[in-house]
């Protein structure tokens, strides 16, 4: 499948003009695009590191601060695979306008939210939005440029995201620090404002329309059984802690089981009816792929516990000011960016799945050496004490967000690798919104309520220890479920950038980018 191409040059130019105009045209249009994608991918990171201000400032209950971060993650993935295929329907530049024009009024919001309700709500605003805003950009990309440039952009892109991977957490970090004109973390939003709006503007003048020649018919039904079983799961996991784990949350839990079942029932007659199901179904009769999937998903559950977890130990726990644990989160994120550049271009090409099941390991043996530093030096514990942890578990952590999409890919049918690619983003974000609510569980469950200000810092230490354990289960699980993959994932780049049209336009440009990590492997 290939996207639509569209001339660029304006008729009214000289002879020798248009060729000209229609290059610098492009590249204006690829700026736009990845500054949006840019955008994205901070807004994620930037708020982990705000959320003990938020908290302590709003006031904000522990099951608001969950839905800050999971909302988000949540609106995202459910609306990523619609978000594409809209592109597809109604044009790319126009949803990728529409997407950027709402994801810029709902950082307003959040940035003047009144209360925690409506952050927690413009958060959910803006995660749909971006589902409807980055999908499009490789598509546009893919529409822009000749596929003997693509390989060039596509490395741009992974240089955008390692960016990224390390900047937001130090940009959430200053802004908060810096309280701009007594607006304490709003700035983390509103700096979102004129990005957002300069990208829309020039977008409307340099971005070319294009469409699928045949695209996908929409699932809403889908969408809405996948929305309605994730929050009947999360919600309860979220408030039941606060409430006493009453009768009706697992009540809700279970029946979030029986709507899943309704979905795939309704996927399968949605298939034969007219081949455009939200989720294709005969995906996970490739062995592979249907592990590949679960590793996502469980890997996106570790991560949603982690981050969250860890900027809470180092701010609420420990005390530390948001720019000290924005710092001391450096070294993580340089590792993982080395590390998954290292694990594409000379690890995986010669020893294959053992790269991907070694990052499992090392980063099990980086968090297990995170809580031995943690309880052996308790509340007195250094940034300098935490960076080799924090390395090892990035490098680990980078041998697999890189290679980790080929491999789930290698032996899924080409015709069906856009609906694959979609659906490995759109888990990894599901399980990290789960994650996020599992942290009431083995967070929140272990220290306590009516903390005395003496006991707030060794019961935050010991809930940092009793999470990292999880985690450290989650990549033993992982390490298992690798055994499914093949042992020599095959290298899809042209089937990568086929996945950047049609409904494959709901790949993430973080997750397909090879010299860093994944946007859901930084996401809170």
């Amino acid at each position: 499948m290939t996207s639509t191409e569209t001339t660029l040059s304006s008729p009214a130019e000289p002879p020798q003009g248009p060729a000209v105009v229609a290059d610098r045209r492009r590249w204006f249009a690829l700026a736009i695009v990845m500054t949006a994608a840019f955008m994205d991918l901070v807004d994620v990171t930037i708020v982990n590191i705000a959320i003990p201000s938020i908290q302590r400032d709003e006031g904000a209950s522990f099951s608001q601060i969950q839905w800050i971060t999971a909302g988000y993650a949540l609106a995202f993935a459910a609306g990523l695979i619609t978000g594409g295929r809209l592109g597809d329907i109604h044009g790319r530049k126009r949803l990728f306008l529409v997407g950027i024009g709402g994801f810029t009024i709902a950082s307003a919001l959040c940035g003047f939210a009144a209360n925690p309700e409506m952050l927690v709500a413009s958060r959910i605003l803006q995660g749909g939005m971006a589902a409807l805003m980055v999908p499009q950009v490789l598509s546009i990309v893919h529409a822009t440029f000749p596929a003997h440039e693509r390989g060039k952009v596509f490395g741009l892109f992974g240089a955008i995201v390692g960016l990224g991977a390390v900047s937001g957490p130090l940009l959430g970090a200053l802004l908060t620090e810096w309280n701009l004109f007594g607006l304490e973390w709003r700035p983390i939003f509103l700096i979102n404002l004129p990005v957002g709006i300069a990208a829309l503007i020039l977008g409307r003048r340099f971005i070319s329309e294009s469409k699928a020649p045949k695209a996908l018919k929409l699932d809403l039904v889908g969408v809405a059984l996948v929305t309605l079983g994730l929050l009947m799961l999360l919600y309860p996991l979220t408030r039941g802690r606060e409430l006493g784990w009453p009768l009706w949350g697992y009540a809700s839990m279970g029946g979030a089981l029986l709507v899943f079942a309704a979905l795939v029932a309704y996927e399968r007659r949605k298939a034969a009816r007219d081949g455009s199901p939200l989720v294709e179904l005969s995906l996970f009769k490739v062995k592979s792929f249907a592990a590949g999937i679960a590793v996502q998903t469980v890997f996106g559950v570790g991560l949603g516990i982690f981050f969250l977890v860890w900027t809470l130990y180092m701010q609420v726990g420990l005390g530390w000011s948001p720019l000290r644990a924005g710092l001391t989160g450096v070294p993580f994120s340089i590792a993982v960016s080395a590390a998954a550049g290292m694990s594409v271009q000379l690890l995986v090409p010669r020893f294959g799945r053992k790269v991907l099941q070694a990052g499992a390991l090392i980063m099990a043996a980086g968090v297990l050496l995170y809580i031995w530093e943690s309880e052996r030096y308790g509340l007195s514990i250094a940034s300098w004490q935490m960076a080799l942890p924090l390395v090892v578990m990035g490098a680990g952590m980078g041998f697999i967000v890189a290679p980790l999409t080929d491999a789930v890919l290698s032996e899924v049918p080409r015709e069906h690798s856009g609906s694959a690619s979609g659906l490995i983003n759109t888990v990894q974000q599901m399980g990290n919104a789960l994650g996020l609510g599992l942290v009431s569980v083995v967070f929140f469950g272990e220290i306590g309520d009516r903390l005395t200000p003496a006991q707030v810092g060794p019961a935050f230490v010991n809930g940092f220890q009793h999470a990292l354990g999880w985690v450290v289960a989650v990549m033993v699980a992982i390490f298992l479920l690798m055994f499914a993959l093949p042992k020599r994932p095959a290298q899809h780049v042209e089937g990568a950038e086929d996945a950047a049209v049609g409904e494959q336009e709901s790949v993430n440009p973080a997750e397909g980018a090879p010299l860093s990590g994944s946007e859901p492997a930084l996401t809170g």
